[in-house]
């Protein structure tokens, strides 16, 4: 560790084998066929994101001649390199998985791809009736006169590049376009005996392509799809009307550069050479495809009802045994703080809160933040409501959630047309902060209750991530939360909070305060523990406090789903830390931080990772969780976490990640559900119906 990049990993490649960590889940014959499937489509949808995204924005600091090394002493263009290698390693392993095993094994068990050569009778009779019927009054070919005249393709769309023969007393090949339209199912179903038939439509057109050019011989047709740059901001600066600026990004969107080309590996030397000469497109962003271009697709296989005994067995979200759903929530709330870890315990206390809020007439006021939502969102939906009876409702909708905007800003749009006050974020900062704050008029006076989240309010995804909710109505918290909207709605800069830390004014202060207490502790002799679970860790600063920790011999526990740029393990730097990762049936997404201080721990949950732009760049907040039985909770998951043998991965110094040696299998989501699964079933078998009173330290509940 003589130089000071080898203190880091690449956040890029570090990414990249988060990934390879979700295909391995694909490539493992212990996990049922169509969990693989859908493993195997999230990783081509992950690697969709890190081209628009993340090399998008590399190529653009590359074209514009910046040669900034990175941390880890990686220039743009070195970047641009390893990762185009890395990746297409990766997409071989998707396409060998697939190829060799999944759909051999999908065949067997009923599910089976069809290509035009093994059709029966019957059922070319009817892809006869479909095409003539439902594809080919819909789908217009397009002449390809020049690469100038090359038209503007949708991004990720499937499309086919047709090569046909030369006009008479010609030698140059002709070649045409036919985009499939957005709304035809990629999926033909076909008549069988049993099981489920299917043809890919690229294929089905694929067969037909000589209609589409009478009298004209098709040397050629060959799928492909494009990735567009979506790495592309509002400059907040120049934009007076935010919601207008985002319209235009989305606008903008649609004609970026192509930043990957994905073709059938069928594909002639010449019709490549026109792509790629069309598309302005590098030889490394080529990537040539054996099987079905945009694995992401089969998710809707992967999820299709009738194959059970090819998926997991079912998980239910389990009632929590501290909530009475008889009772009202905010009474439940008044009792006792409620600290729920979702999807192992529902998420519908947090959906009965803002909808009892809604419509309970002593509530008078509701304010919350809205990253992410579901389509049709119960929580928008109840915000609505509230509006209508005359409760004062504000939503700050982030219009800058990214591939969420579109939906974003119809929500928008339409809470302001029920009368909700809408705040489009924060200039210069985007809002990712989770809460939700409920007014409310009682006999003793006016009580905030608040939900503190590590998610978003998504009740379709709190099915699939692991996230913490925080129901409180703790005085001290109440007074920070609505400092807190104030300073975001208005120009309101609140000197200090008395419990919460919010970014970017003191998130960063306080955990760097807490990591170097540690290290403070453990010098003078005194037990020190960090442990902490989160999304990403790629702060330099935080990651070289963690380094001062480990060296003072501070034991340092971290538990990060996805990238990681510290190297753990590296004697006379690093030796006190171990990294885990854990990939699982369910997205790990909570963020917990624990801190041994000295006897009485300190634990927090947070929507923000240890990443700059979280940091110094986001509205997040750091919420600590000072009563005992929920700390006590917290602490235990972490535990759970970490004693994870079956399906945590163990970061090594140079990367890569390892599974750790498994002595008793302990796999810490089946842990978390089976203990979810037993307190419900505990508490339906006492069948309690009231709950005595708890008053957590340091609060006056009255």
């Amino acid at each position: 560790m003589a130089k000071k990049e080898d203190l880091f990993l690449n956040r890029e490649l570090s990414w990249l084998e988060f990934n390879q960590r979700v295909l391995n889940e694909a490539l493992d014959s212990n996990v049922p066929l169509l969990e693989r499937l859908k493993f195997l489509a999230i990783t081509a949808s992950n690697l969709n994101e890190f081209f628009m995204v993340r090399v998008g924005g590399l190529q653009m600091v590359h074209d514009a001649g910046r040669r900034t090394k990175d941390p880890s002493g990686l220039t743009p263009l070195r970047q641009l390199e390893a990762i185009s290698q890395r990746v297409h390693r990766m997409v071989k392993d998707q396409y060998d998985v697939y190829l060799k095993e999944l759909d051999p094994m999908l065949r067997e068990n009923g599910i089976k791809r069809v290509r035009s050569n093994e059709l029966t009778d019957r059922q070319s009779e009817h892809i006869d009736r479909f095409f003539d019927a439902e594809v080919y009054p819909v789908i217009t070919p397009m002449a390809l006169e020049s690469a100038s005249a090359f038209p503007v393709l949708k991004n990720l769309a499937e499309n086919l590049l047709v090569r046909l023969a030369p006009e008479k007393n010609s030698r140059r090949a002709r070649y045409a376009l036919i985009p499939m339209p957005g709304n035809m199912s990629r999926f033909v179903s076909l008549p069988s005996e049993s099981g489920y038939e299917y043809m890919l439509v690229e294929d089905l057109v694929s067969a037909y392509v000589g209609k589409f050019f009478p009298g004209i011989e098709v040397l050629e047709c060959v799928s492909f799809r494009i990735t567009r740059n979506a790495d592309l901001a509002v400059r907040e600066d120049m934009a007076s009307d935010l919601l207008a600026g985002m319209e235009d990004i989305l606008a903008a969107r649609r004609t970026s550069d192509c930043v990957r080309l994905a073709v059938a590996d069928t594909v002639s030397r010449a019709a490549l050479a026109f792509l790629t000469r069309c598309l302005r497109t590098r030889t490394r962003d080529v990537y040539r495809i054996s099987g079905p271009i945009g694995l992401d697709d089969f998710m809707s296989q992967a999820t299709m009802d009738g194959f059970e005994h090819l998926k997991y067995e079912s998980w239910t979200p389990q009632p929590s045994p501290m909530i009475d759903p008889k009772e009202s929530i905010f009474m439940e709330i008044a009792r006792r703080n409620l600290l729920l870890y979702h999807p192992y315990e529902s998420f519908d206390p947090v959906l009965r809160f803002v909808d009892e809020a809604a419509d309970d007439p002593d509530v008078l006021a509701i304010k919350q933040i809205l990253y992410r939502t579901s389509r049709n969102s119960p929580i928008v939906n109840a915000l609505r409501r509230a509006a209508a009876n005359g409760k004062s409702v504000t939503a700050l909708v982030e219009l800058k959630a990214r591939f969420d905007e579109a939906r974003n800003i119809g929500w928008a749009k339409r809470l302001e047309e029920e009368g909700v006050q809408v705040i489009y974020g924060v200039k210069g900062f985007k809002t990712h902060a989770k809460i939700c704050i409920v007014v409310r008029r009682e006999p003793h006076g006016i009580v905030r209750y608040m939900h503190f989240g590590t998610g978003n309010y998504n009740e379709a995804t709190a099915k699939m991530y692991g996230d913490i909710s925080y129901l409180t109505c703790d005085p001290d918290l109440g007074a920070d939360a609505s400092a807190f909207f104030n300073m975001i709605s208005g120009y309101s800069e609140p000197r200090s909070f008395r419990k919460l830390n919010a970014a970017p004014i003191g998130l960063r202060d306080q955990v760097m305060a807490m990591i170097q207490g540690e290290t403070q502790r453990k010098q003078q002799g005194r037990k020190a523990k960090i442990m902490a679970k989160m999304n990403s860790l790629v702060d330099p600063t935080i990651i070289k406090a963690l380094y001062d920790a480990s060296q003072a011999g501070v034991e340092v526990l971290l538990n990060v789903r996805g990238i990681c740029c510290l190297r753990p393990g590296v004697k006379g730097l690093s030796e006190n830390i171990m990294v885990t990762s854990i990939i699982d049936r369910y997205l790990e997404h909570a963020r917990i931080f624990y801190f041994y201080h000295g006897g009485e721990p300190q634990v927090y949950i947070s929507s923000a990772d240890w990443m700059p732009r979280n940091l110094d760049k986001r509205v997040e907040l750091l919420t600590p969780i000072d009563d005992a039985a929920s700390r006590k909770k917290l602490t235990k998951y972490l535990e759970v976490h970490f004693q994870d043998t079956v399906k945590a991965s163990v970061l090594q110094p140079d990367g890569a990640y390892v599974r750790p040696d498994a002595g008793k299998k302990r796999q810490s989501q089946q842990i978390l559900y089976r203990t979810a699964q037993e307190a419900a079933q505990r508490n339906r078998q006492t069948k309690r119906t009231t709950f005595e009173p708890h008053k957590p330290e340091g609060t006056d509940r009255r």
